[in-house]
């Protein structure tokens, strides 16, 4: 359960063993991390499509040398109209069933993108393993089961209609098809072919052939804060990454325990993430600037009372995902994030491919005149948040993600000091017991009320009396993928590469040569 796997000149994390071991096999033949992380997502796109794959966007932090960030979320379509849904009485995004919370999926725009710039094999090569899975069938894994039902119940989702139990047989002959397409024409075999053709059907009137053959996917600038002696980087906006970075920024200037064993280090952290976050409905859409000012960091943190919780008095306004992190023996280091949002996303599959849609449309608002506000061309603020690590001298030191919905910055505060601040390993840095701040449900409502949010413990933690005394209202829940599935790769000084992979996700792999 607290395994660390070590390796002298290569490594991949991933959430299901299939794809690590995909990514790795690129590495033995010579790729750079990004083949390998391009081939362990496409893996992961056949065989856990209750958290990501071709329907789904992508961010990615890459660091060879410098450090580039990779924006793959997708844009509203060109037909994408709010006073229609507001008409219909929607206050918000519709969370399932509806097209119109369907972003142009970004994945294979990042995939195309991060190969143009740092592969170094043919894509053909890194989708192979991929489309021998999908065409002669893998295992279901424990997770998937769970949602199988739902999906193969709605149309297109035939693929799952023989998910029973784990183990079980699973072919997706459609993903097949679009896998294949990519590998013979590139990202318009998969856009402008019989994905995207079903595509513009299905959404009838949402998306135009102009939509789906403009490239989606952007080289943008890095977001990075000092913390614990190293440079954290992260995505900009529209991605939320800024909140791990702001609580990491407040936390470094906090007198935390010695031990994350006491009640105070939750505290603290929490409280960090608190103050951070409480007004992310109203800050973060895909313009926003300046969210890392240092003096308004340092105000922020001056909120936070050691001795209680810390009463915000915000006003309210009215998921699934993977990640996965490959290095290679010449130091280059992928973090790459992939994402449906909720579960199998938004239960809409292509009709043609079966391939399933994320609902990432659901970050937008549908407030007259807000920032984030549905429209035509515009990308939904998103919680997917990739983190990358470097030391004072800009060489590599790890890199770190986890899917968790709105708890994503939060889980990677706490993996992230266990490891630097506190010289933790991997592995037990990883299995951890958690805090998260609760939702309303959904995983993504966290900051609609943040002074009523509960704070969830982890099963096999020893928070729970000293948060009491302290103001927060806990709530006990088992160990498990409520607290999302972390995975890490350290670089060490000697640059021997230390990695694990999240034992919440039962078939994660952390692999190396």
């Amino acid at each position: 359960m607290h395994n660390t796997r070590y390796a002298p000149s290569g490594m991949v994390c991933s959430v299901d063993h299939l794809a690590s071991a995909a990514g790795l096999s690129m590495l033995e033949r010579g790729g750079s991390a990004a083949d390998a992380a391009i081939a362990a997502n496409a893996v992961l796109s056949v065989v856990a499509p209750h958290m990501c794959g071709l329907g789904g966007d992508l961010f990615a932090l890459v660091h060879d040398g410098g450090v580039s960030a990779l924006n793959a979320s997708g844009r509203a379509g060109s037909g994408a109209d709010p006073a229609r849904l507001r008409a219909e009485g929607h206050r918000r995004m519709p969370h399932l069933h509806d097209v119109r919370s369907v972003p142009v999926p970004g994945c294979v725009d990042g995939w195309a993108a991060l190969h143009q710039r740092h592969a170094r094999l043919p894509m053909a090569d890194l989708l192979a393993p991929a489309i021998r899975l999908a065409d002669g069938g893998f295992p279901a894994s424990p997770l998937m089961v769970a949602g199988a039902l739902n999906a193969a119940r709605r149309p297109g989702g035939s693929d799952f209609a023989g998910v029973r139990a784990a183990g079980d047989r699973v072919t997706r002959p459609g993903v097949a098809r679009a896998l294949r397409a990519v590998a013979e024409r590139g990202r318009d075999g998969f856009y402008l072919g019989e994905f995207g053709q079903g595509l513009i059907g299905l959404g009838a009137g949402e998306y135009t052939e102009a939509d789906l053959a403009t490239p989606g996917a952007d080289w943008v600038e890095p977001l990075k804060t000092r913390a614990y002696g190293h440079d954290v980087w992260s995505m900009p906006p529209n991605s939320q990454g800024y909140l791990l970075l702001m609580s990491l920024a407040i936390a470094d200037g906090l007198d935390l325990p010695a031990s994350p064993h006491h009640p105070a280090w939750a505290h603290l952290l929490a409280e960090a993430a608190r103050v951070a976050g409480h007004d992310r409905l109203d800050l973060l859409h895909e313009g926003a600037k300046d969210l890392l000012d240092r003096d308004e960091i340092a105000r922020r943190r001056a909120l936070i009372d050691p001795r209680s919780r810390l009463r915000l008095r915000a006003p309210a306004e009215q998921g699934d995902t993977t990640y996965l992190c490959a290095v290679d023996g010449d130091g280059m280091g992928v973090s790459l994030i992939q994402s449906n949002a909720s579960g199998f996303g938004s239960m809409v599959f292509e009709p043609r491919t079966g391939i399933n849609l994320h609902n990432r449309g659901i970050g937008f608002s549908l407030k007259p005149g807000h920032p984030a506000e549905y429209g035509p061309g515009r990308r939904p603020p998103h919680t997917l948040t990739p983190a990358l690590i470097t030391r004072r001298d800009g060489t590599l030191r790890a890199v770190a993600g986890t899917m968790g919905g709105d708890a994503q910055p939060q889980i990677l505060l706490q993996v992230i000091t266990r490891l630097l601040r506190h010289g933790e390993q991997p592995g037990p840095a990883l299995a951890a017991p958690r805090w998260r701040l609760g939702t309303g449900g959904t995983g993504f409502d966290t900051w609609e009320a943040p002074d009523d949010a509960l704070l969830d413990l982890e099963e096999g933690g020893s928070w729970a009396d000293g948060l009491g005394a302290l103001g927060h209202r806990v709530a006990a829940l088992p160990y498990g993928s409520s607290f999302g599935h972390a995975h890490v790769i350290d670089v060490r000084p000697d640059g021997m590469l230390a990695g694990a992979a999240d034992p919440r996700s039962l078939v994660g792999s952390a692999i190396g040569r």
